[in-house]
């Protein structure tokens, strides 16, 4: 998705919501390394981008800005909301949610759970908080409904922010004259 973005757009803004960096040096691609393998392709402009939520080991941020857990839970939605549109400016930006953002009590149904994280409603906040941003394209990955033991919490955490998502993409798309 990203490749295809940029093919489009060029270099963008990474806003990567995230228990984990995704920066994994390894020349295998998964789940850990697709970061570290889109930066090294120049995918990313590292100058205008940043990851929120990390709350595990980080061996390099690449020149990525990084909003913490422990940072995050201190700041005011507005705040972090601030934070992200400062750092990404006027340029075009992909958005990346991984649900594992979210505490495992509000999304268990993911494959690599960290306690620590951020409420749904927290989640949902900061993103109304970047309307008005020039999100061109994003995502919404790792909800494992097979890890959800307590019926679908974990798949309705990730359909309504991934609607969220689709209404900050939206509101960035270009006026139609008709």
């Amino acid at each position: 998705l990203l490749r295809a973005h940029v093919r489009k757009h060029g270099p963008l803004a990474l806003i990567h919501f995230d228990a984990h960096s995704d920066t994994w040096k390894d020349e295998d691609y998964n789940h850990g390394t697709m970061f570290y393998h889109a930066i090294q392709e120049g995918l990313i402009d590292v100058d205008h981008s940043i990851q929120i939520g990390i709350r595990t080991p980080n061996p390099d941020d690449f020149g990525l800005q990084i909003l913490d857990a422990i940072a995050l839970d201190g700041m005011s939605y507005g705040e972090a909301a601030e934070m992200i549109r400062s750092r990404v400016g006027d340029g075009k930006a992909y958005l990346s949610f991984d649900i594992d953002f979210l505490d495992p009590v509000f999304a268990p149904g993911t494959g690599t759970p960290v306690c620590g994280g951020a409420s749904v409603i927290q989640g949902r906040e900061i993103l109304r908080g970047l309307k008005g941003l020039n999100i061109v394209g994003g995502d919404l990955v790792e909800v494992a409904p097979a890890y959800d033991p307590i019926g679908s919490v974990t798949a309705l955490a990730g359909a309504t922010l991934a609607s969220d998502i689709l209404y900050l993409i939206s509101e960035a798309l270009p006026a139609k004259s008709g």
